[in-house]
């Protein structure tokens, strides 16, 4: 049976939508902790976009604390693997939609101010020319970065962080390691980068599949391999 890890809990997932059955005060340690275990759970199961049903959660939780079971092992087994199916399909359809919004979105930012486009169909725009050198793929970077999707949701920033991000140009998403080697240290730029120079049909949490994502870059440094393997020591 497919098991989901959340935290250092193990829930199996049987086949959920979303309420609560009734408010409960949360004034006890044991209630507040509980709390939070539900919270892990239903924050898992939305980022891997599951629907489910809050009750039955609930109720099924409440169940296997107390040593009962409504369903068989098979009939458990089976409502996994039509919820495998139905996620799927979902999947599917989401990847079918982005991709032609995707397209529909690059076939008109190629033609606005300043957008250059490269053989691969990676965009991006300029905003400040950097003086230093420009990284090989082989070299570890130094960077800040927003990454948005086409609507302005943000799923990931080092700007948030407080921290610049470090990593070797070759070992991130291809339209990454091609924008990176267009760029100057001291740089800054904005990219397009179509779902195949990204993460395709698979997606990530927080990136549906087949999406175009939207970066600001800026090109802190480079660190050369040798330096950042003594780095690490």
């Amino acid at each position: 049976m497919n098991k989901l890890v959340v935290g250092g809990l193990v829930v199996a997932a049987l086949g959920f939508t979303t309420a609560c059955q009734k408010k409960v005060k949360l004034d006890t340690d044991m209630k507040k902790a509980s709390y939070a275990i539900g919270q892990q759970i239903g924050g898992n199961l939305k980022q891997q976009n599951i629907d489910f049903d809050a009750d039955a959660l609930a109720q099924a939780l409440k169940d296997a604390s107390a040593g009962k079971n409504e369903m068989s092992k098979e009939d458990m087994q089976a409502a996994m693997m039509k919820l495998q199916e139905m996620a799927m399909k979902k999947q599917q359809e989401a990847a079918d939609t982005n991709a032609k919004a995707g397209k529909d979105f690059l076939e008109k930012n190629k033609s606005a101010a300043n957008v250059k486009t490269t053989a691969s169909g990676l965009q991006y725009i300029v905003e400040k020319e950097g003086t230093g050198a420009s990284p090989k793929k082989e070299d570890v970077v130094k960077v800040h970065y927003k990454g948005t999707l086409t609507n302005g949701e943000q799923f990931d920033s080092s700007y948030d962080r407080g921290q610049p991000a470090e990593f070797p140009v070759g070992g991130v998403i291809p339209g990454w390691t091609e924008a990176l080697q267009l760029m100057k240290v001291g740089g800054k730029s904005k990219l397009f980068i179509p779902p195949e120079l990204a993460y395709g049909p698979s997606g990530r949490p927080g990136i549906p599949p087949n999406s175009v994502l939207v970066f600001e870059v800026e090109l802190i440094d480079i660190v050369k391999q040798q330096a950042a393997a003594k780095k690490t020591k």
